[in-house]
């Protein structure tokens, strides 16, 4: 019988501000410190590896063909990743060594899309340190079009772990109900919604999700204070001189399947916060309301889903590319 309680760990902190390298070396510290502490899963936030584009709102980001923009942009590509390759290679190690499953918040460079745009994307790494799912943010919001192209629905996928099936979302994506719904139709009970940092975007919706969904739902956000700007990065000083103190302030936290508080959300600080859940509880919200199951009418309503991989070339006798 598969054990009910599952360990988890919710790693809310900065990044090495936009070098991929030393964000790496930190994100592997916190693992193996999840591992240690018999975590069968950890959690970091939306664009993490390597940070969140907090320029664009500091440096004229929207104005055309701008020197800085451009600078900076090319420094960016530059320390993003791609998935399949040896730059999740420490990530991938530390997770089967550990015996412990990783969501982490990536800026993909995409090797379908030429290598040279961005995707602001969630990786799951399963106990044997294999990349399960990357999933590219269906829409980037407001700002972030300015830096990152929209995905697909390649990467709208769940996966087993004990006994949660545990799938997640980019940021404001958990706010589009449909993409909600393809993850509770493949059975879902533990949502992981990443976000770059602040209490205002996690308050409301981690639990109004839990509610919706009767799953537990982890919020999980990175954190940026002005102090982490990396003055080696082009134009840092224009970014520090315009940048507040505090540009995320954290809020991750947990709700239950009944919408209340597990972890209350955090702010202003890097923690590593480890929380046991019970399938049990998920079982038993179910009992008056299943969004998926029961109290849903596939004969009046359904959802189709595209999850081909877009790819501006596609090649006879060949798979879509990763």
């Amino acid at each position: 019988m598969i054990n009910d309680l599952l360990k988890i760990g919710l790693a809310q902190i900065a990044p090495v501000w936009l070098n991929k390298e030393k964000t790496t070396e930190k994100i592997v510290s916190y693992i193996s410190d999840a591992g240690e502490q018999n975590c069968d899963l950890v959690v970091f936030g939306e664009a993490l590896l390597p940070g969140y584009p907090f320029w664009v709102d500091l440096t004229e980001g929207s104005k055309f063909n701008s020197i800085v923009q451009k600078e900076i942009f090319a420094y960016y590509l530059s320390q993003a990743i791609q998935p399949h390759t040896e730059d999740l290679a420490l990530i991938c190690n530390i997770a089967r060594d550990q015996e412990i499953a990783v969501v982490l918040g990536t800026i993909e460079k995409a090797a379908n899309r030429g290598g040279h745009s961005l995707y602001c994307s969630l990786v799951y790494i399963d106990k044997e340190g294999l990349i399960k799912t990357v999933h590219r943010k269906l829409m980037p919001t407001y700002e972030e079009r300015l830096v990152w192209s929209p995905g697909d629905g390649h990467g709208l996928r769940v996966h087993k772990l004990g006994a949660f099936t545990v799938g997640g979302l980019n940021c404001w994506e958990n706010w589009m109900p449909l993409s909600r719904t393809a993850l509770y139709g493949m059975g879902e009970d533990l949502h992981v919604a990443i976000w770059p940092g602040s209490k205002r975007n996690t308050e409301d919706i981690t639990r109004f999700i839990a509610k919706e969904s009767r799953s537990y739902v982890i919020s999980i956000s990175g954190l940026m204070r002005k102090t982490d700007i990396n003055e080696n990065i082009p134009y840092s000083d224009k970014i520090i001189s315009n940048s507040p103190d505090i540009l995320a302030d954290g809020g991750s936290c947990l709700a239950g399947p009944n919408g209340e508080w597990l972890v209350e959300p955090q702010t202003g600080k890097e923690i590593l916060k480890v929380v046991d859940i019970d399938h049990k509880q998920v079982r038993m919200e179910r009992h008056n309301f299943d969004p998926a199951g029961h109290y849903s009418r596939p004969d009046v309503t359904k959802l189709y889903v595209n999850r081909e991989r877009q790819q501006i070339v596609q090649f006879d006798n060949e798979k879509n590319m990763e």
